[in-house]
């Protein structure tokens, strides 16, 4: 009985510090930040730093270590918007029947350029599925890889990525009307991935009749490579691909992070730590054809996002309010990272992972929260379980607080990828495990619909003490978390 009785004292103080998550806190934080005064909190924008300075203040009156720059906890990194500069781009297939490849007709950039540069290799032929890749691979460094999937999914580019190829080349077999289309998105100007390196690999989207003359004299046929179901590495015996690519800076900018630290309570564990993300950014204000496929209903144009990730962003708040009042603190140290820039590939979160407040290696988890406000009141999507032991410690947590009434699920969309679409994969690449709740989209995703009033306060507020719980168990386990072995070599070193 005495032993039955400490265990409910050492309880109560985590009870109750979970308890602080409450829907009223949650329902006025996510009317402050998805107001239609933050005008959809697009990556950059001067709403989206008001966001990042209210954030940081909640931190600041909650006791919390400034985790950003220069002693504050506001991390910026840059952004440039820039353009193409179309004539004086081109490309040249050297050898066989060859090729001059004109910007816009032929073929057109197919990521955004970090800066202008000239780039050449042999030509290689990657037809298949990538993730059967048996072949040989790293005869492909330094090679220009003419990829026959139309598609580079987020699940393969780091794995293309690591062959360390000179250029990617996907083909197209899009209509004229549709090549039209691209090539008009295309040369809009655009805000310049952040975390891209300097240098390489240049990406394409090359028409597939443009290469076909060069491909025919070889003897191969493009289309039936499109189609091929074993993954198969051919090079294009004496042709090279040169690429001359140019682009102008239009305008120099920078966006937020926000990062706070509690430190732990362990004087050997303190020096390890639990990261809780959302990212607070959204997809701004409708314009003519959307922003982010957002469009304006009637006379109302602004795409609040208050899910999409208000959601995420105040429950991380919610967070670090609880552990802030819990007594003791933790033996691991937590982070507290609220990211911008995911509406625009993950941009933020990047930044972060590539410069941590402290070293990667000591983050032994991620737990990343985005869209967990709407749909479903009883279960929650843990996209991730199946790749580290996180997964068995989130259902055992789960089953030992039936009083919650939310169920932590698997994945239900594998085909959807969404392992690889939010901010948590940027710390699986460097190898910390993760976990990411998310409760699915819904006919407002990305539209003026995303509204505070729909949130749903109560079932946010379980999904939050749930996390909650998970970072309590994490942080004062004497183990840090393990990864499956199969899904550390496909995830984290690209095998």
């Amino acid at each position: 009985m005495l032993a039955l009785l400490l265990l409910l004292q050492a309880q109560a103080p985590v009870q109750r510090a979970a308890l602080t998550i409450s829907p009223e806190d949650i329902r006025r934080r996510i009317g402050i930040i998805a107001d239609d005064s933050m005008r959809g909190r697009d990556t950059p924008s001067p709403e989206l730093d008001k966001v990042a300075q209210y954030i940081g203040r909640e931190y600041r009156r909650l006791g919390l270590k400034p985790g950003g720059d220069r002693g504050t906890f506001i991390q910026r990194y840059s952004i440039d918007r820039v353009k193409i500069i179309a004539e004086s781009s081109a490309a040249f297939v050297h050898g066989g029947p060859g090729a001059t490849l004109k910007y816009g007709n032929d073929f057109i950039f197919a990521d955004n350029l970090f800066a202008s540069g000239d780039y050449a290799g042999d030509l290689v032929l990657v037809s298949g599925p990538l993730t059967g890749a048996t072949a040989d691979t790293t005869a492909l460094a330094g090679k220009m890889i003419v990829l026959a999937s139309p598609r580079l999914r987020s699940s393969d580019r780091e794995r293309v990525f690591n062959w360390k190829p000179a250029g990617i080349v996907l083909l197209s077999g899009a209509s004229d009307s549709m090549w039209a289309q691209i090539v008009s998105r295309n040369n809009r100007p655009q805000m310049r991935n952040p975390g891209r390196q300097v240098g390489g690999p240049v990406a394409l989207g090359l028409r597939m009749a443009s290469l076909q003359p060069t491909a025919a004299a070889l003897g191969i046929d493009l289309a039936a490579a499109q189609s091929a179901s074993t993954f198969a590495v051919q090079p294009l015996t004496g042709t090279q691909l040169h690429v001359r690519a140019r682009i102008q800076s239009l305008e120099h900018s920078s966006a937020p992070n926000v990062v706070a630290i509690l430190e732990g309570s362990d004087p050997t564990l303190k020096n390890e730590y639990v990261v809780f993300s959302a990212h607070m950014d959204h997809v701004g204000v409708a314009g003519p054809r959307g922003s982010g496929g957002c469009r304006a209903q009637g006379a109302d144009s602004i795409c609040n996002g208050a899910d999409d990730d208000g959601s995420g962003t105040v429950a991380v708040v919610e967070l670090a309010e609880a552990f802030a009042g819990l007594q003791p603190r933790p033996k691991r140290s937590i982070i507290f990272l609220n990211v911008s820039g995911e509406e625009k590939g993950l941009w933020g979160s990047e930044y972060f992972s590539n410069h941590p407040a402290v070293p990667i290696t000591n983050i032994v988890a991620d737990l990343n929260i985005d869209m967990i406000g709407r749909n479903w009141r009883d279960t929650i999507v843990a996209i991730g379980k199946e790749h580290s032991d996180l997964g068995a410690t989130l259902n055992r947590v789960g089953a030992a607080h039936p009083e919650l009434n939310m169920r932590p699920i698997d994945d239900i969309w594998p085909d959807e990828n969404f392992y690889f679409r939010s901010d948590h994969y940027n710390f699986a690449r460097k190898g910390v495990p993760i976990l990411f709740f998310f409760s699915g989209t819904h006919p407002d995703y990305h539209q003026v619909g995303d509204s505070p009033d729909k949130i749903d306060a109560e079932k946010e507020s379980r999904v939050a003490r749930l996390i909650f719980y998970l970072g309590v168990d994490i942080a004062n386990s004497a183990e840090r978390p393990k990864w499956n072995p199969d899904s550390y070599k496909r995830i984290v070193t690209g095998n």
